[in-house]
């Protein structure tokens, strides 16, 4: 089996490296992650640049590219690489991708991109603060576990399966669940500040506190110490408001 990994943290990024040296017990892996952090960057595609991509120190499947992890993907799959993988895991990713937070996760944007591949990709995260200990061996062995399943009983390809394990000791896992995203209230207020000039400047406001954390959702099953994994698809179509629509449109 051939996977191939990226992330949005960096090429350079603990939980990549965790990654791969986990599914490298189980498969043929290569990479191809974005050369910086390019985190809530979601699917976004470079087209107004040139890409550039070049091997890293860490071995001859290993590249590092100035773009996405989008791009990452689909410089891949669209030619760069002569050996067509099996999938594509995204991550581990530093910190949770739940909730409305997908939106602009780069790590299932990465993921998406590989979604047309024999397995359905599967994006990665290490939910935990900033400030813990990452436990992301224990997020390693969680994608080593799902890819043995998805080669016994393969799943159909088009979805994405997004993720989220506590970062806590794999033995204190309390099982797997399949979750629905869970819903954050609207971000925090932007922080105004002065750049070395005195010219006025921004930064984005932390993500909104949870609004919904019920059973069954993402936020539900990582608090009680749960993998959650929540199946994407993208079609992003309202489709039980489709007649509704119809009729007031008229």
């Amino acid at each position: 089996m051939h996977i191939l990994v990226t992330n949005d943290d960096g090429a350079f990024a603990p939980g990549i490296y965790a990654l791969v040296a986990a599914l490298q017990t189980i498969a043929e892996v290569t990479v191809i992650a974005p050369d910086q952090n390019r985190s809530g960057i979601s699917s976004a595609l470079t087209l107004e640049k040139p890409l550039r991509i070049m091997r890293t120190p860490s071995g001859s499947g290993w590249w590092q590219m100035n773009g996405t992890p989008a791009d990452c993907i689909r410089l891949a799959l669209s030619g760069f690489l002569d050996n067509i993988p099996d999938m594509v895991i995204s991550g581990i990713n530093a910190g949770d991708n739940m909730g409305d937070n997908v939106i602009y996760s780069g790590t299932v944007g990465g993921a998406t991109e590989g979604r047309f591949l024999k397995y359905p990709p599967i994006a990665i995260s290490s939910a935990g603060s900033s400030s813990d200990h990452m436990h992301y061996e224990t997020a390693g062995q969680v994608a080593i576990d799902l890819v043995k399943k998805l080669r016994r009983k393969p799943f159909e390809s088009g979805l994405v399966l997004n993720v989220n394990v506590p970062s806590v000791p794999y033995d204190e896992l309390q099982g797997t669940q399949i979750t629905r995203l869970g819903d954050r209230h609207y971000g925090e207020p932007i922080i105004p500040a002065e750049d070395g000039r005195g010219r006025r400047i921004y930064w984005i406001g932390d993500t909104g506190k949870i609004k919904d954390d019920s059973p069954g959702t993402d936020f539900h099953a990582v608090h009680n110490k749960q993998v959650s994994i929540t199946p994407l698809q993208i079609d992003l179509t309202s489709h039980r408001h489709l007649n509704d629509l119809k009729e007031w449109v008229v």
